[in-house]
C-alpha cells in the first residue's frame, strides 16, 4: 500500500457528470449536488451531444458558477469520466451518473471519513434503488470492505456513493477503454491494491433502475469484467488466495449475469466454493445442493 498525503481541512470535491440523452433525469441529479451541505464543490457535466432537451436543461445552470458543462460528440461515457478526471481541480473526486442523484449531507460524510483516515484511497457507502419515476425498490447492506470480499464478488462499489482521491484515480489511468463495461470497478480494483478502502454505514445516494441502463447488457459487463482481472496487474503478485478469490469471482460474475442452464450455474458456484471456501458463508447453502431450484420449483406449485 503506498502513503498518502493528509487531505486539507476543507478539501475541494469535484464531481464529474457524465451525460448523454438523460434529460429527463439530470436536472435532479445536479440539485442533489448543489443542495449539499458541503462546500467548496466542483460540478463537471461532460455531455456527449445529447440529442434530447438535455443541453437545455444545462443552460439553466448556467448562472450556477460551481457548474461548468460542456457538450460536443465523445467515444461514450469512458471518454467522457476520463475528460471530467483531466478537468477536476478537486483533492477529493466522485463520478455521479445523470441519472442518479446523491441523499442529503453525502458530501459532508464522505469527506469527514476521508480526512479521518489518510489511508483511504477511496470510501463507498449503501444506496436507495429507485425505478425511472423515483419510487424506492430496495436499498443496500453491503458488508465491510476486504479486498478478498471484493474480488470474490461478496460485496460492490456502487459508483454513485464513492468518493476518492482524484490525483491517485489519475496516477492509475482513470477509467479505461478497452473495459467499457466495467471501467469503473477497473479503477475501484487499482485503487484498492494501491490504497486502503472503507464502506461506510450511511446511506449516501439513489441509484436508478430504468431500460436505458448499460448494465442490462449481460453479456458485455462479464466479457468486461473477466478481462478486468486478467489484466490487473497488481493481482499477479498477490497471495494466492487473493488470486483463488478473483478466479472465484469471475465464476460468479458469469452466473450473475451470464445466461446459462441451471446445471451450468450450479456446477460454476461449486467451482467457486472450492477455489475460495469462505464463500459458504456468503451463498445460500441450499443453492450448493444439486436439484434443489426444480425441488423448490415443484414444492411451489403443490402448495
Amino acid at each position: 500500500m503506498r502513503s498518502l498525503p493528509a487531505i486539507s481541512d476543507n478539501p475541494l470535491v469535484s464531481v464529474i457528470v457524465p451525460s448523454f440523452n438523460q434529460g429527463r433525469f439530470i436536472r435532479e441529479t445536479l440539485d442533489s449536488i448543489l443542495q449539499q451541505d458541503y462546500r467548496p464543490l466542483e460540478v463537471i457535466v461532460v455531455d456527449g451531444a445529447s440529442t434530447d432537451n438535455t443541453v437545455e436543461i444545462l443552460h439553466r445552470f448556467d448562472e450556477h458558477h460551481e457548474i461548468t458543462w460542456t457538450s460536443e460528440p465523445d467515444s461514450g461515457v469512458v471518454e467522457a469520466v476520463n475528460k471530467g478526471l483531466q478537468r477536476a481541480r478537486g483533492e477529493i473526486g466522485a463520478i455521479q451518473s445523470s441519472d442518479d442523484f446523491y441523499l442529503p449531507g453525502a458530501i459532508t460524510r464522505a469527506v469527514q471519513a476521508l480526512r479521518n483516515d489518510s489511508s483511504l484511497g477511496f470510501i463507498f457507502g449503501d444506496i436507495i434503488k429507485i425505478d425511472a419515476d423515483g419510487a424506492e425498490l430496495s436499498r443496500t447492506s453491503l458488508k465491510p470492505f476486504s479486498l478478498e470480499i471484493l474480488l470474490s464478488v461478496q460485496t460492490w462499489i456502487p459508483q454513485p456513493s464513492t468518493f476518492f482521491r482524484l490525483e491517485l484515480a489519475r496516477e492509475l489511468g482513470g477509467w479505461q477503454e478497452g473495459i467499457p463495461f466495467a471501467a469503473d470497478t477497473g479503477l475501484w480494483y487499482r485503487m484498492a491494491f494501491q490504497a486502503n478502502a472503507k464502506k461506510i454505514d450511511e446511506t449516501l445516494a439513489a441509484r436508478r433502475v430504468h431500460p436505458g441502463q448499460r448494465d442490462t447488457h449481460g453479456d458485455r459487463i462479464v466479457r468486461d469484467y473477466c478481462r478486468m482481472i486478467e489484466t490487473l496487474g497488481d493481482l499477479k503478485h498477490a497471495s494466492s488466495r487473493v488470486r483463488r478469490a478473483a478466479r472465484a469471482g469471475k465464476l460468479l460474475m458469469k452466473n450473475r449475469y451470464g445466461p446459462s442452464s441451471y446445471w451450468k450455474g450450479f456446477f460454476r458456484q461449486w467451482g467457486a466454493v472450492l477455489l475460495y471456501p469462505p464463500l459458504c458463508r456468503h451463498l445460500d447453502p441450499f443453492s450448493l445442493a444439486p436439484g434443489w431450484y426444480f425441488l423448490r420449483r415443484w414444492i411451489s406449485e403443490v402448495r
